[in-house]
């Protein structure tokens, strides 16, 4: 049975109005929330996903901790409103453990744990709508919130999802080209060009693999100058408030000018 829907018309153009390379919307927020040491919330289009981190910190179990270098813990949660289908997932689902285990061992080589022995770092990533490009927005809000705890990377961490219809490469899909056409996810280090993830939920032709990698690692470059862009942002916002706060202990000297 063929696709209800027309994933890329003759025009050129997919079902929410993009090209075939065309990214969605981006938006970054890195502003502080709660008791986190950092956290970042990204917008890929209708996906939302918001992650805090807490450490490097003293392990809660001495069992889990190493003595040269730090543990990173990963916990994904689904909100049960993130989806049409209303079903709430637990801590054991198959797909958040999934999810969970790809974006630690993503981080894993690129986090300098060397720097924390017998400590860990707490990574959740909360879900708070879905619209394909899970895996994606994942992995970039995790490298934001790393980044805003001030826990240095060897580089950023930029991942995209791309697929193939028919012989049309595509970059960023929607759950809809997500469910009609076979995908990928790669995760790439701007700088250096390195991979840290290729991941696949779906049979992709050999012959079609190569063009796919290619452009998600080109677009992961477009990615990495917003990312850039959001810390540079969050980074002068800080110095102006450092700059504008009072300083106390100007106050204190001149009050022990009037008391003398």
């Amino acid at each position: 049975m063929g696709s209800r829907i027309e994933i890329l018309n003759d025009d050129g153009y997919r079902s929410d109005g993009r090209r075939q390379y065309e990214l969605r919307e981006i938006t970054m927020d890195l502003s502080h929330r709660g008791t986190a040491d950092g956290s970042a919330m990204i917008t890929h289009g209708l996906t939302q996903v918001l992650v805090t981190v807490f450490g490097p910190r003293e392990a809660k179990m001495r069992s889990q901790t190493l003595h040269d270098r730090a543990v990173l813990n990963v916990e994904v949660s689904i909100a049960p409103f993130s989806t049409g289908e209303r079903r709430k997932r637990s801590r054991g689902d198959k797909r958040i453990l999934e999810l969970g285990s790809a974006i630690k061992s993503t981080f894993e080589p690129v986090v300098q744990t060397s720097l924390y022995p017998r400590s860990g770092i707490d990574i959740y990533v909360h879900i708070l709508q879905q619209d394909g490009g899970l895996m994606q927005a994942s992995i970039n809000a995790t490298t934001l919130a790393l980044v805003s705890a001030g826990i240095p990377l060897l580089d950023l961490v930029c991942a995209v999802t791309g697929g193939v219809h028919s012989s049309s490469p595509m970059l960023d899909l929607t759950t809809l080209e997500e469910n009609d056409i076979p995908h990928l996810t790669v995760a790439v280090m701007p700088k250096s060009g390195k991979v840290t993830l290729v991941t696949m939920e779906t049979r992709l032709h050999v012959d079609r693999f190569g063009d796919i990698f290619k452009l998600a690692c080109e677009a992961g470059q477009v990615i990495h100058k917003e990312m850039k862009k959001a810390v540079k942002a969050r980074t002068q916002r800080l110095v102006d408030a450092m700059d504008t706060a009072p300083r106390a202990h100007g106050g204190y000297a001149d009050r022990d000018i009037e008391m003398d």
